[in-house]
C-alpha cells in the first residue's frame, strides 16, 4: 500500500530535482546557522553556492558521531532552543546520551515516514498495532505511535516486554500488527509454543522490526511462530529515528525503501570515504534534506550495505540492502547500543578489577547475551570469595544503570584473558551467527 503515492512514485528526474533544491537550501542554512559547519566549510575553502546539487556531495564534509559528542548536547542545532519541541537522545560512548532535537516541522516529517512505512508494511487504516517498542528518549516507540495514528491506526501502547501482557493484549484487542525488536518478536514466538497456545488464536496478520540487524533465518522463525508476515524498518536517532527506511510486505528480501526525498543516501569506501557506484558494499552516509532543528550533512551511520534502484517495482524511490555490519566497533545488543568503551569506563572506577577484560556476545534461544570477562587487579589477587561476590554485585549494577543492559560478570585471575601478540586485548568476542 502507497500512504503519499504522489512522492513514493514521483519520476527519478523530479525527484532529483527536488531533492537538489532541498540540498541547496540546507547546505546555506547549516553555513548561516551551526558554527560548526561554517568552520568545516570555512577550512576547506568550501561556499555554500559551490553546492548545485546532490552531484556535489562528495565536496561536503562527512559528520561523525563524535562531532555529536563533542558538541554536547545543542551545538549542532539549527535553531533555538525555544523553538525545539521534542528531545530524543540515544546511547553514547562515555555515558552521555548523543542528543537530538525536533522542531514542529520534523515531527511532521518523522509521523510521515512511519505512516509510509507502516503503509508499506501491510497496515491499514481501522488496523490495530500492538507497539512493544519502549517509550521514553528511544525514538521507537513515539515514532511508531504518531505514524500509526496518522495512518488511521489504533495504537496499543503496551512498550516493551511484559510477555503476559503482551499475550493477553494481542487476543483480547485482536491486535492486527505488532512492532518490536526482532530478538522480542522471536522470543514472544518461541514464549507462544511452550505455552500451547494456537496461532490460530491470534488475530495478528504483520510484524515490523527493527532496531537490531536480523536476518532471514530470523523472519522465518517469527513468520511460523507467530503467523505473520515481517519486515524490516530502518532508522537511527541521529537522522529522525524509524521509518528512514522499510522494507515492502510485498518485496520482501529485495531491500527496503529508502524515503529518500527526506534522506539521501550514499555508499562510500570504509577506508578512504570515496563514493562507491550504485550496488557496491560500503558504510551508508546519510543527508537531512528537510529536518529543520538539527540537520546533518553526509552523516557517517557505520552500518555496511548498499544501495540500488529496483525499476521494476512499485516506487521510484531507492532500496537499500540488509545491513551487512558496522564500520566501527558499536554493538546493538537488544536494541541498545553497546560500545566496549563504556564498560572501561565503568572498569575505571572500581579497583578492585583490572582494566583487562572481554565482552563475550551470544546469542542464546532468541535473545542476544552479553557475559563481561574481567581480570582482578593485581592488589585484590587475594579477595575473598565473598569479596569477589561483592565486586561483581556491584559492577553489574553499574552496567545496568549506565548502560541499560543487564550482563552476566565473570571475574578471572590475572592472565586468564588471552592477549594478542601485539599485546593488546581482543575486546570483543562476537559468537552470534548472521547469515
Amino acid at each position: 500500500m502507497l500512504f503519499n503515492a504522489p512522492i513514493e512514485t514521483l519520476p527519478l528526474s523530479k525527484l532529483r530535482q527536488l531533492q537538489n533544491k532541498r540540498l541547496r537550501h540546507q547546505v546555506a542554512k547549516v553555513y548561516e546557522k551551526v558554527p560548526f559547519y561554517r568552520q568545516k566549510f570555512d577550512e576547506i575553502g568550501l561556499k555554500p553556492s559551490d553546492i548545485k546539487g546532490v552531484k556535489d556531495l562528495h565536496k561536503l564534509p562527512f559528520t561523525k558521531k563524535s562531532d555529536l559528542r563533542d558538541h554536547y548536547p545543542f551545538g549542532l542545532f539549527a535553531m533555538p532552543k525555544e523553538e525545539i519541541i521534542r528531545i530524543h537522545a540515544s546511547s553514547g560512548t562515555t555515558g552521555k546520551p548523543t542528543i537530538v532535537g525536533y522542531s514542529r516541522n520534523d515531527i511532521a516529517i518523522f509521523t510521515e515516514v512511519v505512516a509510509r512505512s507502516l503503509a508499506a508494511a501491510g497496515g491499514e487504516k481501522g488496523m490495530t498495532l500492538q507497539n512493544a517498542y519502549g517509550y521514553g528518549l528511544f525514538t521507537g516507540g513515539l515514532g511508531l505511535h504518531y505514524g500509526a495514528e496518522k495512518l488511521g491506526m489504533t495504537v496499543v501502547p503496551v512498550s516493551g516486554g511484559m510477555t503476559d501482557r503482551q499475550f493477553l493484549l494481542m487476543q483480547d484487542l485482536q491486535s492486527d500488527m505488532i512492532c518490536c525488536t526482532p530478538s522480542y518478536a522471536q522470543t514472544l514466538a518461541e514464549e507462544l509454543g511452550k505455552r500451547g497456545i494456537s496461532k490460530d488464536f491470534l488475530h495478528l496478520k504483520y510484524a515490523v522490526l527493527g532496531a537490531e540487524p536480523w536476518a532471514e533465518t530470523i523472519r522465518q522463525c517469527v513468520e511460523t511462530g507467530l503467523g505473520v508476515s515481517a519486515t524490516n524498518i530502518y532508522g537511527l536517532s541521529e537522522i529522525i529515528g524509524p521509518g528512514v527506511s522499510q522494507e515492502d510486505v510485498e518485496e520482501k528480501g529485495t531491500g527496503s525503501y529508502v524515503w529518500e526525498d527526506h534522506f539521501f543516501p550514499e555508499i562510500v569506501d570504509k577506508d578512504t570515504g570515496e563514493p562507491l557506484p550504485e550496488g557496491e558494499f560500503g558504510v551508508l552516509v546519510f543527508t537531512t534534506l528537510t529536518k529543520e532543528a538539527m540537520p546533518l550533512l553526509r552523516y557517517w551511520t557505520n552500518d555496511i550495505t548498499n544501495i540500488y534502484y529496483d525499476h521494476s517495482e512499485k516506487r521510484t524511490h531507492i532500496k537499500m540492502g540488509a545491513i551487512r555490519g558496522r564500520s566501527d566497533d558499536m554493538l546493538i545488543i537488544r536494541g541498545v547500543n553497546l560500545f566496549h568503551t563504556q564498560i572501561e569506563d565503568i572498569l575505571k572506577d572500581i579497583e578492585a578489577l583490572s582494566a583487562n577484560y572481554q565482552l563475550i556476545v551470544s546469542r542464546t534461544s532468541a535473545m542476544d547475551d552479553v557475559e563481561v570477562k574481567v581480570e582482578i587487579a593485581d592488589t585484590h589477587k587475594h579477595l575473598s570469595e565473598d569479596g569477589q561476590q561483592e565486586v561483581q554485585g556491584f559492577f553489574s549494577k553499574k552496567i545496568k544503570e549506565n548502560i541499560g543492559l543487564s550482563m552476566k560478570i565473570n571475574i578471572l585471575k590475572t592472565g586468564d584473558i588471552p592477549r594478542s601478540e601485539g599485546g593488546k586485548l581482543s575486546r570483543i568476542v562476537d559468537l552470534r551467527k548472521i547469515k
